[in-house]
């Protein structure tokens, strides 16, 4: 029956979209083959332009690595590649990786919309390979040759690195010891995947806002894979809820890695729910957790072992997908905050969505502070009645507080956030409190019964597979779904 019942849970990820066929598979390969070439010819490029002695250049090698999604092998058809570039000594990320890099794949046929993203944490260039979004930073070692294999668990090579490059590497470094220590690489990808889905569906999957990130979900799925190493999918699903449904925060998650733990290590108090990395020196995964969140995230650990902790048990007739139902926000919510950013094209607002989101962070404590509670769903709406290019989104409020807030005070702090750190022209972003009964259509999503929505909700049909439609400036903003005639059906917000 457990065998049954993960066959079951495969043959849902199949049907979900989740896995990549042999060609994408291949496609992606050669993509990584190129930019090898590439990079290494530009480290070459590079070291002439130096003046680097012949036999240097012969030498002188960068490589590129690949982590998140992809690097850990849990990728969808759709998923872009994280993909790290790094370089030797000689090459600069501000001269020589955003301007001859860039340059050189400028020129070439198979890339496009190449967008530098120079001003985050991890600065980073991300465009289009044959169609498939690349998301490339860049780490800086004190080597003179990178070669494919580099070992960057070894500390030695990362001695006198800069901060930029270490936190470049930091990601990379993660999902290399997370498949090193996994039991059954097979088991935890699939696992994984699912709790992906997962994430997404019930709304708590998303860094920017507060929720769980790739690397979180990542970490807490290898410890549970260390937990129960003969488990099957299925049980490895259920154990995971079962761990943390119960788990007694903020104790931090740590994966067993042969290493002992000082006091040291296993003190943390900056996080309501600490994850460390699994590599040394330790750190621990960066979290944007609130209270909020946190109690969301909570339920749903809770919801979920209370579906599957009899799961395993024989003849029991369960629908796996109940699992991955969709969180029903109108039902749980009486009002909402609409958060509506617009801007007058596509490109300009792919970078202010962006940059929005990426400070989420300072919206979201003011609004708990104010209500007590905020669910900041993550799903990205477009009002299609509305004459500029715009995203939409609608975080639920806590019902037992008063109807009233002074919204406009809450706008004009958090305008006054965005704009004084942003790099161009801030664009419009509007506050404002609607009921339930004032959401778009589509947005009033109940119940997971697969009904077809007209709206702009990302999950219109998650029986149906639908390929989404994303901005051509940022590949992650979607803007809706391409039809079965090749155009772009675009969601809207009414009837």
């Amino acid at each position: 029956m457990e065998d049954e019942r993960s066959l079951s849970l495969l043959k849902l990820m199949v049907n979900e979209g989740l896995l990549p066929s042999p060609e994408e598979e291949e496609k992606r390969k050669v993509i990584i083959d190129k930019l090898k070439t590439i990079v290494v010819e530009w480290a070459k490029k590079v070291a002439w332009q130096r003046r680097l002695p012949k036999e240097q250049i012969a030498a002188t090698s960068a490589t590129i690595l690949t982590y998140g999604s992809y690097g850990l092998g849990v990728h969808d058809p759709e998923s872009d590649i994280d993909a790290l570039c790094v370089g030797p000594f000689f090459a600069t990320i501000a001269e020589d990786f955003f301007i001859v890099l860039r340059n050189i794949l400028k020129s070439r046929p198979e890339i496009s919309e190449i967008h530098c993203v120079k001003n985050a944490r991890v600065p980073l260039m991300r465009f289009k390979f044959d169609g498939i979004s690349v998301d490339l930073p860049y780490a800086q070692l004190k080597v003179l040759n990178v070669p494919n294999n580099v070992d960057i668990l070894n500390l030695s090579l990362l001695t006198n690195i800069d901060e930029t490059s270490w936190n470049s590497l930091s990601g990379v470094r993660a999902n290399q010891r997370i498949l090193q220590l996994v039991p059954n690489l097979k088991n935890f990808q699939s696992m994984l995947r699912c709790l992906k889905l997962w994430g997404k569906r019930r709304g708590v999957y998303g860094n920017l806002n507060g929720f769980l990130g790739g690397v979180h979900l990542a970490v807490l799925a290898a410890f549970v894979c260390q937990n129960h190493p003969n488990a099957s999918v299925i049980a490895l699903i259920s154990y995971f809820f079962s761990t943390y449904a119960i788990w007694p925060w903020p104790t931090p998650v740590m994966l067993q890695d042969g290493m002992p733990s000082t006091v040291e290590d296993v003190i943390e108090t900056r996080y309501y729910m600490p994850i460390r990395l699994p590599c040394s020196p330790y750190e621990y995964c960066h979290s944007n957790v609130t209270k909020s969140t946190f109690n969301k995230i909570r339920a749903e650990f809770l919801r979920g072992h209370a579906m599957t902790k009899d799961l395993l048990k024989l003849k029991l007739d369960f629908d796996l997908r109940r699992i991955f139902e969709p969180f029903p926000y109108s039902m749980n919510y009486t009002r909402f905050v609409k958060i509506y950013l617009s801007a007058p094209n596509q490109d300009e607002l792919g970078d202010w969505v962006g940059w929005v989101k990426s400070r989420f962070r300072c919206l979201l404590p003011k609004l708990e502070a104010m209500q007590g509670f905020c669910d900041p769903n993550p799903t990205e709406y477009v009002d299609m009645d509305a004459s500029e290019p715009n995203v939409v989104f609608y975080w639920g409020l806590n019902r037992s507080r008063s109807n009233f807030m002074d919204i406009e005070s809450v706008e004009e702090d958090f305008l006054r956030n965005i704009c004084s750190g942003y790099h161009g022209i801030c664009q419009k972003m509007e506050l404002s409190i609607v009921l339930a009964s004032e959401l778009p259509k589509g947005a009033q999503l109940n119940s997971g019964n697969g009904k077809k929505l007209k709206a702009c909700w990302k999950m219109l049909d998650y029986h149906q597979r639908r390929t989404p439609a994303y901005s051509q400036h940022l590949p992650s903003y979607f803007v809706g779904y391409v039809e079965s005639n090749g155009d772009t059906e675009y969601p809207r917000a009414g009837g």
